[in-house]
């Protein structure tokens, strides 16, 4: 498994997370299985989400329960986790109040005395800054969040918080897969009036911007065609991009998820891949690709193959 050291913190992160979103119902056993199987493949990155579950930290609870950890096993994983969606509503919420409780819930669920890192879920149309700020410098001093990122995030809305947060944000979620590539796309089509690839969405060059500033991005949904729309990996949908999986993952003599893995972490922004499935046996595959580094020639193949534009 490939290690960086991730900007703005002294976290040795693995390339590939587990996330587990998706744990509610699972048993005590299949949690373990699951957590044990990634470690096995060298992740030892868990994100999660205050909302995840149903219901309000539930699947941060049923990770807690399930594992039971010591303090020095506490110590040999990094946990993520994210606050700043009301499900009541559905509305979002940066609002002092809302962080610091929502943190404290977490740390609760999770029977840890810190988040290693703490990342605002989406953006808030109502973001006061300075709220933020507020709420991140005394989350940092009592030592109950030891750093700070985004999810879904623009480069302006990551500008405004940086004018009033002191602590770096060392982290952007972003969905990212072969075929969901937009925050690709469009640079690589760039000024092509008649491409809708070409359109320049959500302020544009989150990529860079990201690069440029020492932000790791973080792939969500890798392996999904769309927004949660299904897979593509297998899908009659994308027959040709499949094909071309398929060919890679003979050659290199790992499962097809590794090559979509690898795609994403083939990418010179040193990304993380975010894995949501429950089942073993396609963790370890997905962290396979973490190896693999495909020719550039091969990771244009399977852009193209995709359905994307390569002029």
């Amino acid at each position: 498994m490939k290690t960086f050291t991730m900007p703005g913190t002294d976290i040795l992160a693995p390339n590939v997370v587990l996330g587990l979103m998706r744990i509610a119902d699972k048993t005590d056993e299949d949690v373990r299985e699951l957590v044990r199987t990634a470690r096995d493949a060298g992740i030892d990155f868990i994100d999660h989400a205050d909302i995840y579950g149903g219901e309000l930290h539930a699947c941060e609870r049923r990770f807690a329960d399930a594992m039971a950890l010591s303090p020095s096993q506490r110590d040999e994983i990094t946990i993520q986790t994210k606050a700043g969606i009301v499900t009541d509503g559905p509305y979002y919420d940066f609002s002092y109040e809302h962080i610091i409780t929502s943190v404290e819930g977490s740390l609760a669920a999770l029977r840890t005395d810190r988040i290693d890192i703490l990342l605002l879920h989406r953006p808030d149309a109502l973001v006061e800054p300075e709220e933020v700020a507020r709420a991140f410098d005394d989350l940092e001093s009592s030592g109950k969040v030891r750093a700070f990122g985004v999810s879904n995030q623009t480069p302006r809305q990551i500008d405004l918080l940086r004018r009033y947060v002191r602590q770096p944000i060392v982290a952007n979620q972003l969905q990212l897969s072969v075929t969901h590539a937009p925050i690709i796309a469009q640079g690589i089509a760039a000024n092509m009036l008649a491409e809708q690839q070409s359109a320049t969405l959500d302020g544009g060059g989150i990529v860079d911007y990201c690069r440029l500033n020492d932000i790791t991005i973080q792939a969500w949904s890798p392996f999904q065609a769309g927004f949660f729309t299904g897979v593509f990996l297998g899908s009659p949908e994308y027959p040709e991009l499949n094909a071309v999986i398929d060919r890679l993952a003979g050659q290199y003599d790992v499962p097809a998820i590794a090559i979509a893995t690898a795609w994403i972490t083939r990418h010179p922004a040193q990304m993380q891949v975010v894995l949501g499935t429950t089942n073993p046996e396609r963790v370890a595959g997905a962290a396979q690709g973490s190896e693999v580094r495909l020719t550039r020639a091969e990771w244009y193949e399977l852009f193209r193959a995709a359905g994307h534009l390569v002029p």
